[in-house]
């Protein structure tokens, strides 16, 4: 039996409808696993229903994260939150940590669980940050946007290896103050945090750019999510 994982849904807000971008669902069939894009809900019956069916989550791009998450007013330089996502996420999320399920975040994903867990995130770059690195490039998405340098002695480092690797990069929040328990895996070229760890967990991993996209043509992003099917199995068995 292949491992099932769980994909939190992208919500459009014009639309009103629920959507995902194939390559999340791709690259998770790709190294063996059985991707599923839950319902959007805050229902805490269905919440744990929907965990039940599940070996791993996938924590999706999206929404800004509520800056009441991280006891922060939102300015008008953050962008469209979503409510019921930041309560469906602050759930799985919790259940995920107690049970030691995997869980890969990225890009809101990785700003998801580094607020959740008492960090906090800048809510503009553009305002806030000095960026000296392309963080919210142009298509195509597969493509190299600036380098990460990966710590020594870190869970990423054992799956892709330390030092410099070229990522790509789409957002415009980022984390800012690291939460407790939390290890920071990558920085940019321009010192904003690029990956995550929880500590003391199997694999309870952010990442800020984008494997969905460079999957294809990136072997390090091919190896973080293998990494992430693999860690999901041992759960399943």
């Amino acid at each position: 039996m292949r491992s099932v994982i769980g994909l939190v849904p992208l919500y459009d807000d014009e639309k009103d409808s629920y959507w995902m971008l194939p390559g999340y669902m791709k690259v998770i069939e790709t190294c063996g696993a059985f991707p599923i894009m839950l319902p959007l809900t805050d229902d805490k019956e269905e919440l744990e229903c929907v965990f039940g069916l599940c070996d791993g989550l996938l924590f999706t791009g999206g929404h800004d994260v509520d800056p009441k998450i991280y006891k922060a007013v939102k300015k008008d330089i953050c962008g469209k939150i979503c409510k019921i996502r930041d309560d469906m996420e602050s759930y799985l999320f919790g259940k995920a940590l107690e049970k030691d399920m995997p869980v890969l975040g990225i890009c809101r994903g990785i700003q998801f669980m580094n607020a959740y867990l008492g960090g906090t995130l800048y809510q503009d770059l553009g305002t806030e940050y000095n960026c000296k690195a392309e963080h919210h490039m142009t298509p195509p998405y597969d493509r190299e946007a600036h380098m990460v340098n990966v710590i020594p002695n870190t869970l990423l480092a054992g799956i892709i290896g330390e030092g410099e690797h070229a990522v790509n990069s789409y957002h415009h929040q980022a984390v800012k103050c690291v939460a407790p328990g939390v290890e920071v895996m990558a920085v940019s070229e321009d010192g904003l945090v690029e990956a995550l760890s929880v500590r003391n967990k199997s694999f309870t991993v952010g990442v800020q750019w984008h494997p969905e996209f460079s999957y294809k043509r990136s072997e390090e992003s091919m190896k973080l999510v293998r990494a992430f099917i693999n860690a999901c199995d041992r759960y399943h068995r």
